[in-house]
């Protein structure tokens, strides 16, 4: 009877919870390390190794000091740990992966976001309703290590250099108001319709260069004596456009929409004003992956 149970005990695995604390104390080459990693207690590590040892027959460490090392048993048995923690680490990922959508969020710059992302996302849900993607509004300088998968920048800041980048489209902007204010605010002159001097400007704190370079493109001369406005953000003065407050500087997606709703008008047109819009990301994106069908997706918009 006793050689029967000792068959079976030859036969059986250690238990997994000492297998787990014997492959962090051996990476950590410490115990209260790896009861840190394992929220568990120094003695609760130091039992389970010791359990697996007597279970085993062999010693696995050296024990120096507060340190600890691998014996030669105990290098075999951390390499076969190892491998088989990792092929099990692995199959659960992917089943977890296989199991929900895939999940991306994605920080896009507000005022594109609010007019010119959202109004389209029905249409991306639509053709990918296997995707959980979340936007997010963010500008400027961004973490990918702060729960961000992709984001969608201008370039009129310099981003890290081994960011993966991928073009959109160029930045297009011109004066647009309210098509009931064109005759106030514009005038026909020799060369077509112009900006009037006394025309309202509307400015923003978050672009406040956005009258002068729209100007220094389109190759016109600025007007000391125009009366201005200036608004918290972006979008506010885009809107007050649309109220009648005056005319702002519209980049061209950002407008569109109100264009073909008959709510704004361009009358001088739009210019490239040196910058565009990049889709960035940590890395390239893997084929059929979530973030290479949304880049697809943003890229047939353009």
């Amino acid at each position: 009877m006793n050689g029967e149970n000792d068959s079976q005990k030859s036969l059986s695995l250690p238990a997994l919870t000492a297998l787990r604390c014997f492959e962090v104390a051996a990476r950590t080459e410490h115990f209260s390390r790896a009861a840190d990693e394992l929220h568990l207690t120094h003695g609760a590590v130091s039992r389970a190794v010791r359990l697996l040892e007597e279970d085993l027959g062999v010693m696995l460490f050296e024990r120096r000091q507060r340190r600890v090392f691998l014996t030669e048993a105990g290098e075999r048995l951390y390499q076969a740990v190892r491998e088989g923690l990792g092929g099990i680490r692995q199959t659960a990922q992917a089943l977890r992966r296989q199991g929900r959508p895939s999940s991306l969020v994605i920080s896009c710059e507000p005022t594109l976001l609010m007019r010119w992302l959202i109004p389209r996302w029905p249409a991306f849900q639509a053709l990918h309703p296997e995707l959980d993607v979340h936007l997010m509004a963010g500008g400027g300088a961004l973490s990918f290590g702060s729960g961000i998968d992709l984001a969608i920048r201008r370039n009129d800041f310099q981003w890290p250099a081994e960011l993966y980048s991928q073009p959109l489209f160029e930045e297009l902007t011109g004066p647009v108001c309210q098509p009931g204010k064109v005759a106030q605010f514009f005038e026909t002159g020799a060369n077509g319709p112009a900006l009037r001097p006394a025309a309202p400007r509307l400015h923003t704190k978050t672009r406040p260069g956005a009258w002068q370079e729209w100007l220094q493109h389109a190759g016109q001369s600025a007007s000391e004596e125009a009366p201005g406005q200036t608004f918290e953000h972006f979008y506010f003065s885009l809107q007050a456009a649309v109220a009648g407050l005056g005319v702002a500087i519209g980049p061209y997606r950002q407008v569109c929409d109100d264009i073909e709703a008959g709510l704004l008008v361009a009358p001088l047109g739009f210019c490239p004003d040196g910058t565009g819009y990049h889709l960035l990301a940590p890395a390239p994106p893997a084929p059929g992956s979530a973030h290479a069908r949304l880049a697809e997706w943003l890229q047939s918009l353009t």
